[in-house]
């Protein structure tokens, strides 16, 4: 999903997503590179992060009570706060989700955007018809085709999908309600709680660096002086929270130096500075009224 991981032609990996395992992987091994990628389709997902074939779980995953509860998972937190949407082309009628009353609409299977547009149209007392897909590939495909009046997914999906069909932001129009809340996260397997308290708190870092103001550009200047106490005990220079979460000290330096603070994350893969240029909306620190919090590191 571009914006959130994608590879090219040279099996090169970027995206916000991707960002968050090389943050891993820098905190724990001292190199961002140290990852390994294995792409996994909507179905196949939690199962797999079940049977230990990845480790982290980290593909734009909506944390619910059934998942975590039925697959036995942990959600490290919310990375993406996200909503589900409608996309419906250009030259449609239909300027409002009651005006897909009736239709048939594309949505891929196993995925909470399948649960939310029944639940939605059920309690609307709507009829309509799903057409659904194994992939989001399969249904943006379908769609694109005019198979179907509307495609729904989360909003994000749905604006990475209308930019990788030329012209598409003009022929495709995200209608602008969402039908529910869509907190997305990375995920483990139960059962391993230092890891879980390991991957929080890299999470956690990349929120609070942008809370103190600490970028990947001005980490040294900032950190040169010990006048801030705050800044001093964030960086954790003196081993003191690396001891405790088993990785080498540096850790919090090693993550913004390879990827940068939230916001560093977010503008560069999903905001003004990537091609989707999604507004933060929620995503925003809560000094600035979005959702975005990170603990204390006391």
């Amino acid at each position: 999903l571009p914006g959130f991981s994608s590879v090219d032609d040279k099996d090169n990996w970027s995206g916000f997503d991707v960002d968050f395992c090389r943050a891993i992987a820098a905190a724990i091994f001292e190199d961002p590179k140290k990852v390994k990628f294995v792409p996994l389709d909507a179905k196949e997902r939690f199962v797999e992060l079940g049977k230990r074939k990845v480790d982290v779980l980290a593909r734009n995953s909506t944390w619910t009570i059934s998942r975590e509860a039925e697959y036995a998972l942990h959600f490290a937190g919310v990375s993406y706060y996200d909503g589900q949407g409608f996309m419906v082309p250009g030259k449609s009628r239909a300027k409002k989700v009651a005006d897909l009353k009736g239709a048939k609409i594309c949505v891929t299977e196993r995925t909470t955007s399948e649960e939310n547009l029944a639940d939605y149209f059920g309690s609307s007392g709507w009829r309509y018809q799903a057409e659904l897909s194994k992939t989001m590939e399969e249904s943006s495909r379908k769609f694109m085709a005019g198979e179907c009046a509307a495609f729904t997914a989360d909003r994000s999906n749905l604006a990475a999908i209308r930019l990788s069909v030329p012209d598409g932001a003009r022929d495709y129009v995200i209608l602008p309600e969402q039908i529910s809340k869509e907190p997305l996260g990375p995920a483990i397997k139960r059962g391993d709680e230092e890891w879980l308290v390991l991957l929080k708190w890299i999470y956690f870092a990349t929120i609070a660096a942008e809370e103190l103001g600490v970028t990947s550009k001005n980490l040294r200047s900032k950190t040169q002086t010990k006048t801030d106490l705050r800044l001093a005990k964030f960086v954790d220079d003196s081993g003191a929270f690396a001891k405790q979460l088993g990785v080498n000290p540096g850790w919090v330096r090693r993550i913004i130096e390879s990827v940068g603070n939230y916001g560093e994350m977010f503008e560069r893969n999903l905001g003004q500075g990537s091609a989707l240029k999604l507004e933060r909306g929620p995503n925003r620190l809560w000094t600035q009224g979005g959702l975005m919090y990170a603990p204390p590191f006391l």
